[in-house]
């Protein structure tokens, strides 16, 4: 029986990877979360994992006094999260934090030498250097969870040689605000931002979504997943969801992967790599489907692709800066604090207070997102 352990389970990624697990009758080892002790009560009694862990110390405690009639232990702060990341008895584990949160989980995973299963593109992000240099030393495989790095992660399954890339293509829905421009997005509310059109997500990543902040920190991801140079890849809007990403061979063949947009999918593929099993999802129509579409990303206007692009071009501890700055803006926007079209402008400010290092350590990481988060929020009193 394959065994798994599932870090933030209470989210939509975790959700639906127990879903998939249920599915496929997996032993799940191990569940965390930061703070949503009561839906975690109800999955660690239904699945009755070895551990559990919150990062939130207090809601901890409530589960852990909730959960004594079982025998689980229930773990806290990010000292847990890490337990269980690592000492499971778990052969893969599906990291799906939201945010920066991830990174040192991340680490503890490839370092614990078992097979991860990645959807927190933070940790790639912010630590891109440090978490593929671990998993090269512990040899550890990454496989992408996100709709569109699993897209790639599959298409070059048949690549012949690393030289017959040409480019990396990575489709976007455009979001809620498609078609907008700044002007018309002056007073647009969380509320709007939060209808995606196509996928149920977090409020975080659906937020980045709607800023178009998402693809750009899918494009720092796939820099470091597949070795490629940031100039390898384009990005082009998909507002149907159908095509999930592409590559482009030297010879200008073009070898895409399409599925309805249900993360169960790619989920699955992680879990169950190289082998595919029943969906757990129905099958595309091509007929009802009708048509697909393609338009060039505005870039003026959804200004957080180039940002990311700007990050990892210089290289350093830029692109864990943008995304901290992104983390705060997107969090103050959320709580009706700033304006949509305050977010990239923020995310440039607080992004610049960031130090200058080009090698450097997690902890480099953890000063650098407390410096910048103090920035945004500075600028923020500032206006």
């Amino acid at each position: 029986m394959k065994k798994i352990a599932i870090l933030g389970s209470t989210g939509s990624i975790g959700t639906q990877s127990i879903d998939v697990a249920l599915k496929h009758g997996y032993k799940v080892t191990a569940l965390t979360a930061h703070s949503n002790s009561k839906l975690l009560e109800r999955q660690a009694r239904l699945l009755k994992p070895e551990k559990v862990a919150l990062c939130n110390e207090s809601e901890a405690l409530k589960l852990k006094e909730s959960l004594k009639d079982m025998d689980i232990k229930v773990l806290s702060g990010m000292d847990g999260i890490c337990e269980c990341a690592s000492e499971t008895q778990a052969d893969t584990v599906i990291n799906s934090i939201v945010g920066m949160a991830g990174l040192r989980p991340t680490l503890a995973v490839i370092n614990a030498k078992k097979q991860l299963a990645l959807a927190n593109k933070e940790s790639l992000v912010a630590g891109g250097q440090l978490v593929t240099d671990a998993a090269k030393n512990s040899g550890v495989p990454i496989l992408p969870v996100d709709s569109e790095h699993s897209a790639i992660f599959q298409c070059l399954q048949g690549k012949p040689s690393n030289k017959a890339l040409k480019k990396i293509i990575l489709t976007a829905s455009g979001g809620p605000f498609f078609g907008r421009k700044k002007g018309e997005l002056e007073n647009v509310t969380a509320t709007e931002a939060l209808k995606h059109p196509n996928w149920n997500m977090g409020a975080k990543i659906t937020i980045d979504s709607a800023t178009m902040f998402n693809k750009g920190l899918e494009l720092i991801e796939a820099v470091w997943l597949f070795g490629v140079n940031p100039d390898m890849i384009d990005i082009v809007v998909h507002r149907e969801s159908i095509i999930h990403s592409m590559i482009e061979y030297d010879d200008n063949s073009v070898i895409a992967q399409l599925g309805l947009p249900d993360m169960r999918i790619p989920i699955q593929y992680a879990l169950t790599y190289p082998e595919r099993y029943p969906s757990p999802v129905g099958e595309l129509d091509f007929a009802s489907i009708a048509e697909l579409t393609f338009y060039k990303p505005d870039y003026d206007t959804f200004k957080c692709i180039n940002i990311c692009r700007d990050a990892i071009n210089k290289g350093g501890l830029n692109p864990a800066a943008v995304n901290s700055a992104n983390e705060e803006a997107n969090l103050l926007y959320r709580e009706g604090k700033i304006g949509f079209n305050d977010i990239p402008e923020l995310i440039l400010e607080g992004a610049s207070a960031s130090p200058e290092k080009e090698k450097f350590t997690v902890d480099d990481i953890d000063e650098t997102d407390i410096i910048v988060r103090e920035a945004v929020r500075a600028a923020v009193k500032n206006r």
